[in-house]
C-alpha cells in the first residue's frame, strides 16, 4: 500500500518539483551549473563498454567506497564507474578524489519521469547502493530494467527502521528487489532481514578500508608555523548550534589556558560568513579561512570553512571533537581522526556511528561528553595530560587499523555478481 501511494504522489507533484529545486539552487544546496542532472538529463555522453553504477547519499558514503573502487578498476579496467551523490558538497570531493576510470553525476531526483531519463541514459551494467539511501522510484524502476543490484556497507539507523516497521509495505518492496545486501554488521544485518531483505552477508564496514583524509603539505606546514607551539583543540564538521558552543569551551578553556587556540571546520562552507558573525559578536577574534585571513597571537578561533581540508585540520591538532553529535543528527566519522592518531570527544548523538562508537567508549578510546561545560573539561584534561592525550590517539589509530580484511571480504562477496564483466570490453 505504502509504495504503491508513494508512486502515485511523486507523479502528482512533478510539475512542482523544478520550483523546489530552483528554490534550493537559490539557497545554494543544488549546483547550478549542473542543475540539469537533478532532472534526469545526463551531464555528459554514456562511455562504451560496461558500467557499473554506485550511489551514495553524500560526502560519508561516497569516500567510504573510493578503495572498493580503486580495488575494481584494476579488477575491471575496461569498465566504467558512475557515482551518483545528491550533495554540492560531495560533487566538489569526487572531483577532486575520484579514481581512474570512474566519473560523477548528481542522482536524479525521485520522480520516475526524471529516474527513467536516467536510467534510459547510462543504462548501468550493475547498481549499487551504498549504506540507505533507498529512493523507492530509483530501485523499483532500476530493478524493472533487470538490472542487477546490491547494497554495499549497508547500514539502517535505529529510528530509521522503527519507521520502516510501521511502514513495512513501502520498505519490503524496496529492499527485497536488491540481489544482495553487504551490511556492516549482525545487527544491521538482522535490522535488513525484518524489513524484507533476501540475501544478506555482513562482512563488515568499509569506512575501516579508507586510507587517511589527504592534505596539501605546504598548506600544513605554513598553519603549523603560525600555531607557535599554541595548545588546541578541533570542532570539526559543526552543525548549526555547535559553533556557538565551541565558543562557550574556548571561553572556559582561557581559564586554565590563556594562549589556546580553537579551530572550527563546518560541515557546510557555506555558513562560513554566518557563523563568522556570531563569533564575532561574541567577543572572540576570529581568522576566516576562506578570508584568507592568518593566525595571529590575539587570534581565538580558526574557522577553516572551506571544502576538502579536513586532513589538514586532524593533522594540526590532537584533539579532535566530532561535531553533529550534539544536536540530534548522528554523529560524523570517528575513523578519519583515529586513523591519525587522536584522541577523540564527541556528543551523546552518534547513531549513524552507534557500533564504532560502542566500542571505542568500551575501550576507553574515545571521551562522551553531553554539554559544553563538560566538553571544555574534557578538553582542558587533555590539554593538561599530553600522556593520557597521547595514549587515547595511539589506541584510536590501533582500533581503525583492526578491521583491514573488510576491503577483501566485500570483494569477495561481490565477485558471483561482478565475473559477467570481468571480460567487458569497451
Amino acid at each position: 500500500m505504502w509504495l504503491g501511494l508513494y508512486r502515485k504522489a511523486t507523479r502528482l507533484i512533478g510539475p512542482f518539483l523544478p520550483l523546489l529545486l530552483k528554490y534550493r539552487r537559490a539557497r545554494g544546496k543544488e549546483d547550478a551549473a549542473r542543475f540539469a542532472e537533478r532532472l534526469g538529463k545526463p551531464g555528459r555522453p554514456r562511455p562504451d563498454g560496461a558500467v557499473i553504477w554506485f550511489h551514495g547519499a553524500s560526502v560519508g558514503e561516497s569516500v567510504a567506497i573510493l578503495p572498493l573502487l580503486t580495488r575494481l578498476h584494476g579488477h575491471l579496467p575496461r569498465v566504467t564507474f558512475l557515482v551518483t551523490t545528491g550533495t554540492v558538497t560531495s560533487a566538489k570531493l569526487m572531483s577532486d578524489r575520484l579514481p581512474e576510470g570512474a566519473l560523477h553525476q548528481y542522482v536524479p531526483v525521485d520522480r520516475p519521469a526524471y529516474v527513467c531519463r536516467f536510467l534510459d541514459h547510462w543504462r548501468p551494467d550493475l547498481a549499487v547502493w551504498v549504506e540507505s539511501e533507498f529512493w523507492p522510484n530509483l530501485v523499483m524502476e532500476t530493478k524493472s530494467r533487470s538490472i542487477p543490484m546490491v547494497v554495499v556497507n549497508g547500514r539502517i539507523s535505529q529510528k530509521s527502521f522503527e519507521k520502516y516497521a510501521k511502514r513495512r509495505s513501502l520498505i519490503e518492496p524496496v529492499l527485497s528487489a536488491f540481489d544482495l545486501c553487504l551490511v556492516q554488521d549482525e545487527m544491521e544485518a538482522e535490522r535488513f532481514r525484518k524489513l524484507g531483505a533476501r540475501t544478506i552477508r555482513a562482512p563488515g564496514n568499509l569506512k575501516f578500508a579508507a586510507a587517511p583524509l589527504p592534505v596539501n603539505t605546504e598548506a600544513f606546514e605554513a598553519l603549523n608555523h603560525s600555531l607557535q607551539g599554541r595548545p588546541c583543540w578541533l570542532l570539526a564538521s559543526s552543525f548549526e548550534g555547535e559553533e556557538q558552543m565551541a565558543a562557550t569551551v574556548h571561553g572556559r578553556l582561557k581559564r586554565s589556558h590563556p594562549d589556546v587556540l580553537t579551530f572550527i571546520v563546518p560541515r557546510h562552507a557555506h555558513r562560513g560568513d554566518a557563523i563568522f558573525e556570531h563569533l564575532i559578536a561574541a567577543g572572540l577574534a576570529v581568522a576566516q579561512r576562506s578570508k584568507n585571513r592568518q593566525i595571529s597571537a590575539k587570534t581565538d578561533i580558526y574557522l577553516a570553512d572551506t571544502m576538502g581540508e579536513l586532513g589538514l585540520f586532524y593533522r594540526l591538532v590532537p584533539i579532535v571533537c566530532i561535531g553533529k553529535s550534539f544536536t540530534a543528527k548522528g554523529g560524523q566519522n570517528l575513523l578519519e581522526p583515529a586513523l591519525l592518531g587522536k584522541a577523540i570527544l564527541h556528543g551523546p548523538h552518534m547513531d549513524n556511528f552507534a557500533a564504532i562508537t560502542r566500542d571505542m567508549l568500551t575501550a576507553k578510546i574515545s571521551w562522551q561528553v553531553e554539554d559544553a561545560a563538560r566538553l571544555a573539561d574534557a578538553v582542558a584534561c587533555l590539554l593538561t595530560s599530553p600522556t593520557e592525550c597521547r595514549q587515547r590517539g595511539e589506541r584510536a589509530r590501533r582500533y581503525a587499523q583492526s578491521q583491514a580484511r573488510v576491503l577483501d571480504d566485500t570483494l569477495q562477496a561481490l565477485t558471483p555478481i561482478l565475473e559477467p564483466l570481468t571480460h567487458a570490453r569497451a
